[in-house]
């Protein structure tokens, strides 16, 4: 198993925790994620396609690559919800801190765990910070 704390809302950092999790699924690894502050907006952004073809929102892409950069991402973000080999929680304080409806987060995400609960049920598995 693979786990990832997605914490920065940082949208290269957020594709690259995306693009692990759905990878990992993929090649039939579990793969789960604890997602707090920065990166819950992230996830739970209605329009991230428009979020991500903003100048300056991905500061390493280029131009020319900014659409295709977007549409990844909004596809990354929709496959790690498909895939049954990927969970993904918000952290249960981000919630709480951030003002984020409780409700939006369970029908979204996976629902909402504590990071002492999270640790607990990824215990063993390869750990990423991002």
């Amino acid at each position: 198993m693979i786990a990832a704390i997605l914490e920065s809302g940082e949208l290269e950092r957020v594709s690259t925790g995306l693009s692990l999790l759905v990878s990992a699924a993929a090649d039939g690894r579990p793969a789960r994620a604890l997602v707090t502050y920065g990166a819950l907006g992230v996830l739970l952004d209605d329009d991230l396609e428009a979020r991500a073809l903003a100048e300056g929102a991905a500061p390493h892409v280029v131009p020319e690559g900014r659409a295709v950069f977007a549409r990844t991402l909004v596809e990354l973000r929709a496959a790690a919800r498909e895939l049954e080999d990927v969970c993904i929680w918000a952290c249960a304080a981000a919630v709480q801190a951030t003002g984020t409806d409780w409700a939006l987060v369970s029908e979204r995400l996976d629902g909402v765990l504590s990071t002492p609960a999270f640790l607990r049920e990824v215990a063993g598995a390869e750990l990423v910070v991002l």
